[in-house]
């Protein structure tokens, strides 16, 4: 059997299973390679990550798309299919059937289940922050307008 670059196995994915756009595969390598390179950071105590969790990898993968989408994230990930935790893990499987990853006898789909709403992932960090209500009473202050005059 001859080997297929990635570009090519891709191409043949997202013809087998067109749910997803090519891009969200391409973006999900870029994705593994970010939170891999996040995990070997001093502060985690890895030097080299051996298995990326797919709860690590929806972290790296928010991280991500926030730093490179910002306020697009969600309506880009939404444009390449990519509605929720679980279409990634779909993604990975696919990838994993097409031997572009690798995973452990532990790793399921499951490990992708609702790890984060993604309209509160991509959508919330970027929408202005909660003001206290409006109070009709003028602020108190240690002088008053009669004062200042």
């Amino acid at each position: 059997m001859q080997t297929l670059d990635f570009d090519q196995t891709i191409e043949q994915i997202s013809q087998t299973d067109p749910r997803f756009a090519a891009d969200a595969y391409y973006f999900l390598r870029d994705a593994l390679d970010h939170t891999q390179a996040q995990l070997r950071k001093p502060s985690s105590g890895r030097k080299q990550p051996q298995h990326v969790s797919g709860k690590e990898l929806l972290e790296g993968i928010r991280d991500l798309a926030i730093e490179q989408f910002g306020p697009m994230a969600l309506t880009v990930l939404n444009d390449w299919g990519v509605t929720r935790c679980e279409d990634f893990g779909e993604i990975v499987f696919n990838m994993v059937d097409s031997k572009l990853l690798s995973k452990t006898a532990d790793d399921t789909r499951e490990d992708f289940k609702s790890i984060y709403d993604f309209e509160e992932a991509f959508r919330k960090p970027f929408l202005p922050r909660m003001r206290l209500p409006f109070s009709p009473e003028k602020p108190r202050s240690n002088q008053t307008q009669k004062d200042r005059a």
